[in-house]
């Protein structure tokens, strides 16, 4: 039987996106705040999953071993150092969190039977990077507060009170929506980057965040006169109104997390061949309740 088992590390580290070719005026306006010397540094956590046939012993890998291949071979040399002149790739490809993940597999594969490696650089943006080429995937998280009321509106308030609860009633109720964006692209071979952060923050900023905060869900927007504001049909909307603002950008919306309450989340993957793999049909929601 095939299992997939993560093992978590981190290391701390500093850098700087900086391209020599450029001008200072061209770094500054191409990476911002990123570009200031001497860098600036993350507390980085890892997550390196491995995948095999479960052994006599209910294991795939002993995790001892594979954390000793961790430390030699990834942490022990980037933990408390300035990733830009560390490894030779970092010169060639500046260390985004997207380019540090597929070196990280590059380093590792040889030793260990990786899946995926996720490389947090803080608890609102991270990188996965499953083996294909320079193809990786990026997410932002951002949050939003909004009121909503779950009642159709072709429905009578006895009828609507039957599906949904207490949360059909009249006045509404709020939540804090955790949102969870995941594009996917091609890592640029000089920049590191598979989208502009800076315009990917402003388009989420643009599109969802004002529209959605501080909004009665049911009468603030326009989709949801005739839409229940469910979890599913939010994070569906979200994945919508995104879809062409983040192609623009040259990479593509590959997934939409909404959380409505830590017991409550849905997810939408946004292309045919996405959602396939999940078994769900383009645009389907996946509805977790924990």
């Amino acid at each position: 039987m095939q299992c997939i088992i993560s093992r978590r590390a981190q290391f701390s580290a500093s850098h700087r996106y900086w391209l020599p070719e450029l001008s200072e005026a061209e770094n500054i306006q191409k990476f911002g705040a990123c570009s200031r010397f001497p860098g600036y540094g993350h507390n980085y956590v890892l997550f390196v999953s491995l995948v095999g046939e479960l052994d006599e012993y209910g294991m795939i890998l002993n995790l001892s071993n594979v954390k000793h291949v961790i430390n030699r071979k990834v942490t022990s040399i980037l933990d408390f150092s300035y990733l830009n002149d560390v490894w030779l790739e970092f010169q060639q490809t500046l260390p985004t969190p997207e380019n540090i993940a597929r070196v990280i597999w590059q380093r590792l594969k040889p030793d260990l039977p990786l899946v995926r490696i996720q490389l947090f650089e803080h608890p609102e943006l991270w990188a996965d990077y499953l083996g294909n080429g320079m193809e990786a995937y990026l997410t932002l998280s951002t949050y939003f507060s909004a009121a909503h009321k779950l009642a159709h509106p072709r429905l009578s308030g006895e009828e609507n009170f039957k599906i949904y609860g207490k949360c059909a009633n009249p006045n509404g109720h709020g939540h804090n929506y955790h949102l969870e964006v995941t594009v996917k692209g091609e890592i640029d071979p000089r920049t590191g980057m598979i989208v502009d952060l800076g315009a990917l923050n402003q388009a989420i900023k643009e599109y969802v965040i004002e529209l959605f905060d501080h909004s009665f869900l049911n009468k603030d927007v326009p989709y949801f006169a005739e839409v229940v504001p469910t979890a599913e049909n939010i994070a569906l909307c979200i994945s919508q109104l995104l879809r062409s603002p983040i192609q623009e950008l040259g990479a593509t919306l590959y997934k939409v997390k909404l959380m409505e309450t830590p017991n409550n989340s849905c997810e939408i993957y946004c292309t045919e061949s996405d959602s396939n793999s999940v078994n769900a049909a383009q645009n389907q929601p996946v509805l977790v309740r924990l």
